[in-house]
């Protein structure tokens, strides 16, 4: 099987988790509700993968966010019988909750992991955040 290695970041504010609605222009989970995700690109750090994506997709930029835990990487397998992905999962903190999307994502919200049930998600992306808590 072959595996893409990626970064699922949520951030955190007053007890509530983001999670982002991807695009119709995406090439893939159109539609569906994630964590601030993208492709680790060749050796790069994690961690600076994560940064880079909630930048990019949120506008929030570093010094407003705090790291405030990591999980081991997970195997999560996809839709397609030959492919699965490594996930890095992290969980920030922000100083400030404005958000502003980019074209990745059309819309967000600001949850509990109780209501995470109600959305229409990611493959395992429940998992990924219960591994933060």
């Amino acid at each position: 099987m072959n595996y893409t290695r990626i970064v699922t970041s949520f951030l955190s504010s007053q007890e509530k988790y983001l999670i982002l609605k991807r695009s119709e222009n995406v090439k893939s989970m159109r539609g569906l509700w994630g964590g601030v995700s993208g492709i680790i690109e060749g050796t790069e750090e994690p961690l600076q993968r994560a940064k880079i994506e909630i930048f990019e997709e949120t506008g929030i930029i570093e010094n407003n966010i705090v790291l405030a835990k990591t999980a081991n990487q997970m195997q999560v397998s996809s839709q397609y019988s030959n492919h699965g992905w490594i996930i890095h999962p992290f969980l920030f903190t922000v100083k400030e909750s404005d958000i502003k999307l980019n074209w990745e994502n059309s819309e967000y919200r600001w949850i509990g992991p109780d209501e995470m049930s109600n959305y229409k998600t990611v493959p395992s992306l429940d998992k990924v955040l219960a591994r933060l808590l």
